[in-house]
């Protein structure tokens, strides 16, 4: 895990200049988080901030969603081991971003939904609905839950814990993390959320651009010495142009990177939300835009600081620890080579990459899809904010619970996004094919979905990984013999894309085989 690097390889102690940092940056945002929290007074303000967001606002949260604590600190490894594979995902980004601005954007602001679901339900019936908002609730909570625990264990050692043998101070990081991811959305909804979400983009921006300033900064030669000895080992290079689906080639990372941004853009209530929050229609599509478009030079960053890693550690290979890997080359050099306050700074940014809950969007989704839909349709205005607020609590709670769970069992995390693939999966083949087709009905949703999902299960029990992760349970498990000659033949990254392709193919056969269906919404 690479965001746990900075414990066991480098045995991390922050200076008290570093630690101001640090202090400075959590006391900054919770000045911000109370600030937000005067104007959240209504329901809708909790979850829609009042509908009044600035495009810029929205794009700079746009853009830190994109990163993620684990990738800010993965990118550099993978690019320091190999080359520049995976920044053809960041290349994709901006085609998603113009089916995101020109259809789903205008789609989702025309419908007036807070929710990204409740369309669902007009058009496939009930059913489509809670198993969308079921699949991001558990989606998000555990991801959160697993966020948590990498930061906590990258924090630990800062205050000279080891969290390997510390359980008791690792739990005692884990939940002062949780609260802290707990507190904005609590006390400000919605506007607290996007607010510090923007300052956090910021941080995280100003740490990925000092990080690769000091690698050049500490090389001898400079930055024409890393290119050089970059050009040398062909670390630039996007990968193979040939068209094979069984390798990590530029096509295959192009259509997985497709397949997860429409993901984003089309049926992520996080996304959604914010477009409800925007003031008007060209804030909502400027902020896909300019988050996207944000995005592209940043991770660039991140992989560049890789490769001029890769360049400084050749030319001086005695700095590095015999046997270290790659994921743990970043983490090394911001101890070992980053002055003072600088090492604080760049953590504050990790912490920023981490800190970015989606308690807010889960409360939206559990007050409109369940508690409304299902139990009070004609709920008061205050009983609607005792909801938003109880459920974000409960969020809190539920992913420092699943962050104290992986202490011990660590190796469910494999299993898991096995898991969350497989839920996951129907989303967006589901949204696509209810938008692409009007002679789908409940019948062409059903049958795309279960067909859809049980080949995402099958091409996922193909996956080594999985059987790795249950053999934490079962030592003898393993990938049954006669499972063999059936595997998926082709790149994991091919999973999301065969699966919602399934989906949307069925779905339209049995929509053109059927007798035409009206949607739900007009029975």
């Amino acid at each position: 895990m690479p965001v746990a690097g900075f414990c066991k390889e480098t045995g991390m102690n922050l200076s008290s200049i570093d630690m101001a940092v640090l202090l400075v940056y959590f006391a900054g945002l919770t000045a911000l988080g109370v600030w937000c929290a005067r104007r959240t007074k209504t329901s809708d303000q909790f979850m829609a901030a009042g509908r009044s967001m600035p495009g810029w606002a929205l794009a700079l949260t746009l853009f830190g969603s994109f990163v993620s604590s684990i990738s800010f600190l993965a990118q550099p490894g993978k690019s320091y081991a190999d080359n520049w594979n995976p920044f053809v995902f960041c290349i994709a980004l901006p085609f998603a971003a113009i089916v995101g601005a020109f259809i789903f954007v205008p789609f989702y602001r025309r419908t007036g939904e807070v929710s990204a679901y409740s369309h669902l339900e007009h058009r496939f019936g009930s059913w489509a609905r809670t198993y969308a908002t079921a699949c991001f609730i558990l989606l998000q909570l555990t991801r959160t839950g697993v966020v948590t625990f990498l930061l906590s264990m990258a924090l630990a050692p800062a205050f000279g814990m080891d969290p390997t043998k510390d359980t008791g101070g690792l739990i005692a990081i884990i939940v002062a993390v949780g609260i802290v991811m707990t507190i904005f959305p609590l006390i400000g909804g919605t506007d607290a959320a996007i607010w510090t979400g923007a300052a956090q983009s910021l941080v995280l921006a100003t740490g990925m651009i000092v990080s690769l300033i000091m690698v050049f900064v500490k090389m001898p030669g400079g930055a024409g010495k890393v290119f050089e000895v970059a050009a040398q080992h062909n670390k630039f290079s996007l990968g193979s142009g040939e068209i094979d689906f069984a390798k990590s080639t530029i096509l295959v990372v192009f259509l997985y990177a497709l397949s997860e941004n429409l993901k984003n853009f089309g049926v992520d209530q996080k996304y959604v939300q914010l477009y409800a929050t925007a003031k008007t229609d060209k804030d909502a599509r400027s902020s896909v835009w300019a988050g996207a478009l944000m995005y592209i030079p940043l991770a660039a960053m991140t992989f560049m600081i890789g490769t001029a890693l890769f360049a400084f550690y050749s030319v001086q290979p005695g700095l590095l620890p015999e046997g270290i890997k790659s994921d743990k080359v970043f983490p090394h050099f911001i101890y070992t080579q980053l002055p003072a306050g600088i090492k604080g700074l760049v953590v504050a940014a990790i912490c920023a990459a981490a800190t970015d809950s989606s308690f807010n969007c889960i409360s939206t989704l559990f007050h409109c899809d369940v508690y409304k839909r299902y139990f009070r349709p004609k709920v008061s205005e205050r009983e609607s904010l005792l909801v938003l607020r109880v459920t974000t609590i409960a969020c809190g709670v539920l992913s420092v619970a699943i962050s104290m769970a992986m202490i011990r069992v660590k190796t469910i995390l494999d299993a898991w996004w096995t898991l969350a693939g497989i839920m996951a999966g129907g989303m967006l083949g589901l949204f696509l094919l209810g938008i692409i087709s009007r002679r789908a009905g409940n019948k062409a949703a059903i049958a795309g979905v279960t067909v859809g999902t049980a080949a995402i299960i099958w091409m996922s029990l193909s996956l080594e990984s999985f059987w790795g992760a249950i053999r934490a349970f079962a030592p003898e498990a393993k990938s049954p013999e006669w499972f063999q000659p059936y595997r998926f033949p082709w790149h994991d990254f091919m999973i999301p894309v065969v699966g919602t392709a399934l989906i949307i193919a069925v779905g339209l056969l049995v929509g053109l085989i059927s007798p035409r269906q009206e949607s739900v919404a007009q029975k």
